[in-house]
């Protein structure tokens, strides 16, 4: 009989190794392949998936003012976080239908209103104003509106004022003094004592004309909210060097008919909405401790028939710019003094549908995301390659980025959350999707009115909380 050889216990050792290499081997192959077939780990973030706790990175900002800001106030407007200011300036209401129409496109503010106006009937519609005392003022009256553009007409100054005011006579005494700051004194003197907030509305005086310490006490002496009022796709004067062009470097200005101007490029663009307001922002001191408001017109605003008018499509990105830039009420400019439809309810005219129609579109949409434009900014998180404005909000557990054009087309802009790691991106109201890898993803901007609102789902909080 033949002998048996057994295995030396070192071959049985190598023997099993090398099976459970072979395994191993399998078991990485299978799990890559299945990875694969599953797509990046961004991919696999569940839609409306909330942020991981933990990280770094995120200062979380309150908006101008703090999200309580307007308790305060009494009567004052809604303080909860689903109510955002969306108002129409100097109108009328004579007629229920006249609120009627306003709230089926989502106003609920009047800033000012003419004499001629039924508070029963605001009150009644539930709307809210801020306007001069005119008739038996309610809790429809959260606010006192100080003035309108005083900064222009009366300039920054403390010459005695006359008390008058435009088309009556002498404002300012002497006669070519300037007189404003003694306007905006006299004026508050002469409201009701009461808790209303005090609001200011100003205009190219502060925007663009004066020095900051002359816009600055416009803008922290008197009022509680403020606004300013630049008509960027209309006003034909505003693309001077004097004006708008103070918003830009000097070489960026080109020489019309011997005088300097922005090129229409950079002056007719939805971003210098957002300029204007970072200019009032900075204005306010301390800096973030009172809202600040931005006017957008509906129609054309100016009386020469050769200035343009604006386009549905720029109201919409206007509005978008002023509120990534911190803006906390919008305040439409309703009139429209040349054109085929000269009016002063543009919003209520059938010859202004298509605006009408776009702005109702828009102010549901800000209603519906009142609660993020309330929350805190979550500054360091988010970045943008160049041509993009972009404001990064956190809230419910999400980060939010509310983005623009800063002017023309941007075939490719990449944003860059580095803390936040992996992530699914729901493009709101857009029906689609994107993924964040590795803290980065891109979108275009098809042109300067592009807009596009993103919500994070999954990553990292990046100590948000």
């Amino acid at each position: 009989m033949a002998a048996t050889t057994r295995p030396s216990a070192r071959r049985i050792a190598i023997i099993a190794l090398v099976v459970v290499a072979s395994v191993l081997v399998a078991l990485t192959a299978v799990r890559l392949i299945v990875d694969a077939a599953r797509g990046p780990a961004a991919a696999r973030i569940a839609p409306g998936a909330v942020a991981t706790a933990g990280g770094a990175g995120a200062t979380l900002r309150p908006v101008d003012g703090g999200p309580d800001y307007y308790d305060r106030f009494s009567p004052s407007p809604p303080t909860g976080p689903e109510f955002f200011p969306i108002a129409v300036w100097l109108e009328s209401v004579t007629d229920p239908a006249d609120t009627a129409k306003d709230r089926e496109i989502g106003l609920n503010t009047y800033l000012e209103m003419t004499g001629t106006t039924n508070l029963d009937l605001v009150r009644a519609a539930g709307m809210r104003t801020i306007t001069s005392p005119i008739g038996e003022h309610g809790d429809e009256t959260v606010g006192w509106l100080i003035s309108d553009e005083a900064d222009m007409w009366a300039g920054p100054g403390d010459d005695p004022w006359t008390g008058n005011f435009p088309g009556q006579g002498d404002i300012c005494q002497p006669a070519d003094g300037r007189c404003g700051y003694r306007v905006q004194q006299g004026v508050l003197g002469r409201l009701p004592a009461d808790d209303r907030l005090r609001m200011a509305n100003y205009g190219k005086g502060v925007a663009f004309w004066q020095s900051d310490a002359e816009a600055a006490r416009f803008v922290n002496e008197f009022a509680d909210v403020v606004s300013v009022d630049t008509y960027w796709f209309t006003d034909g004067g505003i693309c001077g060097h004097s004006e708008g062009g103070r918003f830009f470097d000097p070489d960026q200005l080109v020489t019309v008919d011997g005088a300097e101007r922005l090129p229409a490029e950079l002056c007719r663009q939805a971003a210098n909405y957002g300029r204007t307001v970072d200019r009032v922002r900075s204005l306010v001191s301390p800096p973030g401790s009172k809202p600040v408001w931005s006017f957008v017109e509906v129609g054309r605003p100016f009386t020469e028939e050769h200035y343009p008018t604006i386009k549905p499509e720029e109201v919409v990105a206007a509005v978008w710019s002023s509120l990534i830039h911190g803006a906390r009420g919008i305040v439409y400019f309703n009139h429209s003094f040349s054109g085929p439809c000269q009016s002063q309810h543009a919003l209520r005219e059938q010859c202004y549908a298509p605006v009408r129609a776009a702005v109702a579109d828009l102010n549901e949409r800000i209603t519906r995301l009142a609660p993020v434009l309330n929350a805190p900014y979550a500054d360091g998180v988010t970045t943008v390659s160049a041509g993009v404005d972009v404001a990064t909000k956190w809230h419910d557990g999400h980060f939010y980025l509310i983005a623009g054009s800063g002017g023309g087309s941007v075939a490719e802009a990449t944003f860059s959350l580095p803390c936040v790691g992996d992530a699914r991106i729901t493009v709101l109201d857009e029906d689609r999707t994107l993924l964040v890898e590795d803290g980065r993803f891109t979108d275009s901007f098809i042109d300067g009115n592009a807009v596009h609102v993103y919500r994070v789902d999954g990553g990292s909080s990046c100590g948000a909380y």
